[in-house]
């Protein structure tokens, strides 16, 4: 860890989705890894991705957290939004609650910032992502650093290191509605 940059927390959804993300970051931060993903089903599909996140934090030696496995929680948070599509509310709901966990995590850690990799997929929303990361770090007086890695081709470029790395790559969000939806 370098003094004298800033302690940066990354929610990270995922291993591939988490490439170019660290390697965008790690020039400015000082980058550690925190996996929060109750919305992940089934149980199964969320203990390979959790041991494919570790394997890859290990590999390019970042500091790795977990958080419990809360699907009873996430269920409950999104209880009435089964129908909803793939951007909608479920999706705001379960941005809030995963920001928020990191949030806390990050606050209770001695982090100055923290951020998060759903920004990279071509599905999900960065402006909705930014606004509630930017929401959530006021109430833990922290710094959220906003981006949409997808962008000049950070969604390529996370491919790209994912097949490199010989990641494991999921085929739908986690939910089992995106699942449905696929």
């Amino acid at each position: 860890m370098v003094a004298n940059k800033p302690k940066l927390l990354l929610h990270v959804c995922c291993a591939p989705c988490c490439t170019y993300p660290v390697e965008a970051l790690k020039d400015g931060f000082n980058v550690e890894l925190f996996f929060y993903n109750p919305n992940i089903h089934p149980e199964e599909e969320y203990q390979a991705r959790l041991d494919e996140a570790e394997r890859y934090a290990a590999k390019i030696g970042l500091n790795f957290y977990k958080a419990p496995y809360e699907s009873e929680a996430w269920f409950r948070a999104t209880s009435g939004l089964q129908d909803e599509p793939e951007g909608g509310d479920r999706c705001e709901v379960c941005y809030r609650m995963r920001l928020g966990k990191t949030a806390q995590f990050a606050a209770t850690n001695g982090f100055e910032y923290f951020a998060t990799t759903l920004s990279v997929s071509p599905h999900k929303d960065a402006e909705k992502i930014n606004a509630l990361g930017a929401e959530i770090a006021d109430m833990y007086m922290l710094k959220f650093y906003a981006a949409d890695f997808k962008k000049d081709g950070g969604f390529k470029r996370s491919v790209d290191m994912s097949k490199e790395a010989g990641l494991y790559r999921q085929d739908y969000c986690g939910c089992v509605y995106s699942k449905k939806e696929k």
